[in-house]
């Protein structure tokens, strides 16, 4: 047998290129077989559409990376940048991680083709989910005539089990237990899991990925409206089931409203159509779910295997886990707003939180998984001081810091600001956090209600309250940290912690800006917002 003399080791994708070592090596090799067997080489725009921004002279920044920021603003702000660098400025720039990436990642395994999902984003929806499909048909107009061992086609490996959202464990539900008190606007509930039949782990500052279950009465509802029957069969399984467990019911995504165009005709039609390229033909396109789809259009009964190809996958949700491994190993806990609405006189539920406040029982096991944080944690330091503002359930992750720096004996000081409405009925962990004060390891509790006087007050008014002591803090080497809603809470905090730095800390408003953007370039401000 003669001995095939391998070919010479090529690095053609320098090592500074925008790809995994997995991703360059195959790469290279796939270069250096063209190099090598006398095939046409690629044009020059086949190769800008695989190396996406490897020298292309993007400056790395990322501008966008506000998620407060209009999905438009941030594309504007992309114009010029590489495809790569488009598709992050698209996604929701929570690095939630819900899509099993962070927002960076996410978008540079699309344009590795390592992964052909396009509607991973949650937090983006379906404004996210457009704007890929429209950036990604770009990328294959670059690449349409790419030889086909372009691209990638090896499946992403799933990993280790119950740390992805591709690879989930049972957990078991142990309860649930109000934490609102009479008179209260609210619903949040304290939720509990039982780990011993996964084996998982977590770290305080990671969240909870649970692939929850339909509602079965909107279910119901949705097979009553197609004609059809509970027990018809459909990828195996019964619609109902199909219907319970695999597809999102809300919201209405752009293929079922062009399957709809497909089955009916005239002002139908046009207005299906319309739906379907994201526009807003009656001034309702944000309120239609897929039950409200069917009865915008009640002559159309679609095929029920059609029905479900229409529909997106059903994806998990993700929660701030408010407990600690080291307190209490085996155990995990949520603290979970329940969310409940009216549109048009229909009752609409949240998926994943009224599944854990009415639609699981006790024992009952569920789908889940650990999602690692992606730069929110404490500190590696114990003796670090940190400042934790979660106002509402943003208190979740700080209960967990909490009963971590207690269960490991860290001598850090701990000051915690939360907010809620009401303090008679809205105090959550109420005798915990008072308890913990008491015995020393929460040195400050700053608390803030906005319902409670005649103007209403928020955890950034507290702060500036605080102004001083808090600047004290900082100069001390303390971290902060901020977890709750992105649009509004997050962004006053923000403001009011520039203020704080400018007038206790003797700077301009620009040196305060930059004061706190070195914070988070040094890891000490860490956000967990959604």
């Amino acid at each position: 047998m003669n001995q095939i003399t391998p070919p010479p080791k090529i690095d053609i994708i320098p090592a500074s290129a925008p790809f995994s070592e997995a991703q360059r090596s195959w790469l290279n090799g796939f270069f250096a077989g063209l190099l090598s067997d006398g095939s046409t080489p690629l044009s020059a725009e086949q190769g800008a559409g695989i190396m996406q921004g490897a020298g292309d002279g993007d400056d790395g920044e990322a501008p966008w990376h506000d998620q407060t920021m209009p999905i438009a603003e941030r594309m504007k702000l992309a114009e010029g940048r590489p495809l790569r660098r488009r598709m992050m400025a698209a996604m929701a720039q929570q690095d939630c991680g819900q899509c099993g990436y962070n927002c960076h990642d996410y978008s540079e395994a699309i344009v590795s083709k390592s992964e052909a999902r396009l509607n991973l984003c949650v937090p983006g929806g379906k404004e996210t989910a457009r704007m890929l499909k429209s950036l990604y048909e770009e990328l294959d107009k670059v690449q349409g005539s790419a030889p086909a061992a372009a691209e990638p086609a090896a499946a992403v490996p799933l990993g280790e089990a119950g740390r992805s959202r591709d690879n989930p464990v049972a957990a078991k539900f142990l309860s649930r237990q109000l934490l609102n008190k009479a008179g209260s606007e609210k619903e949040t509930w304290h939720i509990e899991f039982d780990l011993a039949v996964s084996g998982l782990d977590y770290v305080v500052g990671d969240s909870f990925g649970i692939f929850a279950r339909n509602d079965l009465g909107l279910v119901d509802q949705i097979i009553a409206m197609l004609g059809a029957s509970h027990t018809t069969e459909v990828r195996g399984k019964s619609l109902r089931e199909v219907l319970r467990d695999d597809v999102s019911l809300s919201p209405a995504p752009d293929s079922l409203f062009e399957l709809v165009s497909y089955l009916t005709g005239g002002a139908q039609r046009e207005r299906a159509r319309a739906l379907a390229q994201g526009e807003d033909p009656d001034g309702d396109a944000a309120t239609l779910d897929v039950m409200a789809a069917l009865q915008k259009f009640p002559t159309v009964r679609p095929h029920p295997e059609a029905f479900v190809e229409a529909l997106e996958p059903l994806q998990p949700r993700l929660y701030s886990i408010s407990s600690s491994h080291n307190a209490t190993p085996g155990k995990l806990s949520l603290t979970v707003d329940c969310v409940r609405y009216v549109i048009n006189k229909r009752k609409r539920l949240g998926l994943a939180s009224t599944f854990l406040a009415e639609r699981i029982n006790p024992g009952d096991e569920v789908r889940v998984y650990v999602q690692k944080a992606h730069g929110f944690g404490l500190p590696q330091d114990p003796k670090t001081p940190i400042i934790m503002i979660g106002p509402g359930t943003g208190i979740a992750p700080f209960r967990a810091f909490l009963l971590d720096r207690r269960a490991t004996g860290a001598p850090g000081k701990n000051w915690l600001f939360f907010g809620h409405q009401r303090s008679d009925c809205d105090f959550f962990y109420a005798g915990e956090l008072n308890a913990m004060k008491t015995a020393g390891l929460l040195t400050r509790l700053s608390l803030a209600w906005s319902r409670d006087g005649d103007k209403k007050f928020y955890v950034q008014d507290r702060m500036r309250e605080v102004g001083r002591e808090l600047w004290t803090w900082l100069a001390e080497g303390a971290n902060v940290y901020i977890c709750g809603d992105a649009k509004r809470m997050a962004k006053d905090v923000e403001r009011a912690l520039v203020d704080i730095v400018a007038q206790f800390g003797a700077r301009t408003t620009d040196e305060a800006i930059s004061f706190v953007a070195d914070l988070k370039k040094k890891g000490r401000f860490q956000q967990d917002v959604y």
